[in-house]
């Protein structure tokens, strides 16, 4: 007779079972739950830049509380305020630090300040975190940081009704080096600049180095969320700036400042070097996510897991042209400088994903674009465009631009837009189902005068049915193409004349069996391309 098991060994066993599902079930949503990001690129590891040398002195501490601070808080305090100018009471604590510094603790509550609070050297100023602990700065005050090696940390603060000077400062106003600004939520009305800014200005004998945002928010202000920029100065470099899961939400959606508000503007009058920018969020803002002017000097620049949706609220123009300032609605707005970005995203931007021009050194690594044009209907003068990348022809860099397996996904507009370009490098770019501009998904060159792409190569793999021509190349000279294209298009691969000359497409696979392939226009002169079967 077969033995019959215990019931208390089974029950355990049983018991043993359960609880080890249940820990690997913990384990991955704990996991999922920390790492929110898409995997660890594949390019190469990013230098460090030197950190801020921030306050190490931690005591004493000055203890300041709110008028609407619990019984027990006031009871500990140094200084109680009582809701009329709380600036008072906290510069008097400021102020009451030895030179070598300390921390001025402000305690839960809503502190009302109608003028300025200037933090000495060495000085953190701390609240209880931005649920607890909220300033609201009226009459054109603000936390101005004008000396060097400050830190802020945990609260919440709010401004409005600025005029004059004021209103081109930020409610976080920095004009000096080593600053440590951590797990700050911050907004403001349309009154003011900008909700956190870095301004090299007359005065500061320096440039400004050695920056450092973690964890901070501008939610949903009348104006540019982090700005940087210069007036009155030749110091006009921003070094060694550090951006760590940090957001900017709805910047100037509902308000705004000017018509070209921001979430983040890293270079506006100001040069900027050593940039990092880290698991950083732009949504929802009036103009671009992450934004760098033209004119500035950018070199150095490196955006690491970092995701731009649903920006370029602003409407369309009546008219539109990209060598004037008409529109950017861009999730990154990247021209003439040296770029890097590693495992970043785009969704749903209005008019590009990532923008390029005059690109002087510019690395792409798992980077990923996701609908751009979406929430638009009429693209005759704005042309949503997932990648866009134009005049390197003017710049000396060689490479100019390299992309590694990164993908345009149902854009509404162009997958890929590439003109006026030399010594690009392009490996595995995924290019799926585009709707397209004027029946092309993706254009290389594309303009009737002379050689507009050269001394490159693409491997692209390309699938979709939307439009007439999946990938259009005109005027390619010193090019090779590879990859594979999977789609029942009518032209799926055209290749056009103009200055088309040594194109050579090499172990570019053409699916379904039986599609049109690869077409030569009439235009293309006799032995401009050499076709390799793969």
């Amino acid at each position: 007779m077969p033995a019959i098991p215990y019931p208390q060994k089974r029950g355990k066993r049983t018991l043993i079972a359960i609880i080890i599902v249940i820990a690997a079930v913990c384990a991955v949503v704990l996991a999922l739950h920390l790492q929110p990001w898409k995997p660890a690129p594949s390019g190469p590891p990013v230098p460090a830049i030197p950190a801020p040398v921030v306050p190490t002195v931690t005591e004493p501490t000055i203890i300041v509380a709110a008028s609407d601070s619990s019984a027990a808080s006031k009871a500990g305090a140094d200084y109680i305020c009582d809701g009329i100018d709380d600036q008072y009471e906290i510069q008097a604590a400021i102020d009451a630090l030895p030179a070598r510094g300390g921390t001025v603790q402000l305690t839960e509550g809503t502190f009302k300040c109608s003028g300025n609070i200037l933090p000495g050297s060495y000085t953190t100023l701390k609240g209880q975190g931005d649920e607890s602990t909220h300033l609201i700065f009226t009459d054109n005050g603000l936390i101005w940081m004008k000396s060097d090696s400050i830190a802020l940390e945990g609260f919440r603060a709010t401004g409005s009704g600025y005029s004059g000077k004021s209103a081109h400062r930020g409610v976080i106003y920095i004009t000096a080096s080593h600053m440590w600004i951590k797990d700050v939520t911050a907004t403001a009305d349309r009154s003011i600049q900008a909700v956190f800014y870095v301004q090299s200005i007359e005065g500061y004998t320096r440039d400004i180095e050695y920056i450092a945002f973690i964890g901070c928010v501008a939610d949903s202000p009348g104006t540019y969320g982090f700005l940087h920029s210069s007036q009155d100065t030749d110091n006009t470099v921003h070094r060694y700036v550090q951006y760590t899961d940090c957001r900017a939400i709805d910047c100037g959606r509902h308000s705004r400042f000017n018509n070209w508000v921001t979430g983040f503007d890293f270079a506006e009058l100001n040069d900027i070097e050593s940039l990092r920018v880290t698991r950083c969020i732009a949504e929802g803002n009036w103009e671009s996510g992450f934004h760098l002017e033209w004119a500035p000097n950018k070199n150095d620049v490196v955006f690491t897991d970092c995701i731009s949706r649903n920006n370029g609220r602003k409407p369309y123009p009546d008219y539109y042209d990209t060598s004037g300032e008409y529109y950017f609605g861009a999730g990154y707005y990247a021209p003439k400088g040296s770029y890097t970005f590693n495992n970043c995203t785009a969704e749903a931007n209005s008019a590009y994903g990532f923008f390029f021009s005059y690109p002087d050194g510019v690395y792409l690594y798992d980077c990923t674009d996701f609908e751009t044009g979406r929430g638009k209907t009429d693209y005759s003068q704005v042309k949503p465009t997932s990648f866009f990348i134009v005049q390197s022809l003017l710049t000396n860099a060689n490479p100019s631009i390299v992309m590694e397996n990164c993908e345009s996904i149902e854009s509404f507009g162009y997958g890929l837009h590439i003109a006026l370009m030399d010594h690009v490098q392009i490996n595995n770019f995924r290019l799926t189902d585009p709707a397209g501009i004027d029946g092309k998904g993706a254009v290389v060159g594309g303009s009737p005068r002379g050689a507009l792409f050269v001394d490159s190569s693409i491997d692209i793999h390309a699938t979709g049915d939307r439009v007439s021509t999946l990938v259009y190349a005109m005027g390619n000279r010193n090019v090779i193409y590879s990859g594979q294209i999977n789609s029942n298009a009518a032209h799926p691969f055209v290749i056009d004349g103009y200055g088309t000359s040594n194109v050579r497409v090499q172990n570019m696979q053409m699916l379904p069996v039986g599609s049109a392939g690869i077409t030569l226009t009439q235009d293309v002169p006799e032995g401009a391309v050499t076709i390799v079967k793969s």
